[in-house]
């Protein structure tokens, strides 16, 4: 008997290797699957202006990164005792304004350099509802509570993603021509906006995606957002907030993910790297055993290093 409905996923016509170089923005999804990677000893580069919700954002955090953007002054504000940016998450903001820039700057320079080499692209995009500064009249990345009244809260069209994201192909294809850029949808239920609403917005980003594909031999569409709510449906697989993904519906996805998009060998490298982890984390509770646990690191690092030379542990 089965109690679920499964459904195949396409795979790309060419699977994720160990020794690919992997970008991440997006949701906070995005970081989740970026973990996963990253954990299995990946080449991973993940969110250079932090966590991204909705299209607009992402693509022109995009924009900053292909043209190596250098912010200045004039593009940060002085906000309740933090110099913060209204393209970037909270996490760049800092009371001294020279550290502020030096962040957003060696962020976006090593994404530059990191975004040349990558194999492959994940953009993972949240909600199609934005909001506008209305003195600046511009989508911002966030709002830094910031009050309300300020902003402008606005649903982003299937034609203004599908425009933006044309350009954005074809700015990437000029600075990495064989970058492979791989859609997904994130799972989370943006509730705030209201049921009803959010499907409404998910709806848009899905047709936006799929114009996409259908126009761009290099993109492609991997069903994180179908495999939690039509294959897992269950709030048994999210979190106490009924609106994230808990962990093991993440596990889930990564499976998944290893199923249709990841080569065979890759599988016995991740198997391999999931082992060295293990030992890694291992707690040693008996000092006199320290030394021979720490032979077992190193002789399980130089066996990876054998078998995998491109491998940067």
């Amino acid at each position: 008997m089965n109690f679920k409905l499964n459904f195949d996923i396409k795979s790309p016509a060419r699977k994720i290797n160990y020794s690919d170089k992997l970008f991440f923005i997006g949701s906070c999804f995005s970081e989740n699957i970026a973990e996963q990677f990253d954990k299995h000893l990946f080449s991973v580069v993940s969110n250079s202006h932090g966590i991204l919700f909705n299209p607009t954002s992402i693509a022109n955090a995009f924009q900053d990164v292909i043209n190596k953007t250098e912010y200045t002054e004039k593009d940060i504000f002085f906000e309740q005792g933090l110099w913060r940016s209204f393209q970037h998450h909270g996490q760049f903001s800092n009371a001294d304004k020279a550290v502020c820039l030096e962040q957003i700057n060696a962020s976006i320079k090593n994404a530059h350099e990191k975004l040349k080499k990558s194999e492959y692209l994940f953009i993972t995009l949240g909600s199609a509802f934005a909001y506008k500064h209305i003195q600046q009249n511009s989508v911002v990345a966030n709002c830094h509570k910031i009050p309300a009244t300020e902003f402008e809260k606005v649903l982003i069209s299937k034609e203004d993603i599908t425009s933006a994201y044309e350009k954005l192909i074809t700015d990437l294809k000029k600075l990495n021509p064989k970058i492979k850029i791989a859609f997904t949808v994130s799972p989370v239920r943006y509730i705030r906006d209201g049921l009803v609403e959010n499907n409404h917005s998910k709806a848009i980003l899905l047709q936006s995606i799929h114009d996409l594909i259908a126009t761009n031999e290099n993109c492609f569409y991997f069903p994180s957002y179908e495999i939690v709510i039509d294959e897992l449906r269950d709030y048994r697989f999210f979190k106490e907030d009924m609106v994230h993904p808990n962990e093991l519906a993440v596990k889930y996805i990564w499976e998944r993910m290893q199923q249709s998009w990841i080569d065979a060998t890759t599988i016995e490298f991740i198997i391999e790297a999931g082992q060295y982890n293990r030992l890694l984390e291992h707690r040693v509770l008996n000092e006199s055993e320290r030394g021979k646990h720490e032979e077992n690191i190193a002789a399980a690092k130089n066996s990876l290093l054998k078998k995998y030379p491109n491998l940067q542990i």
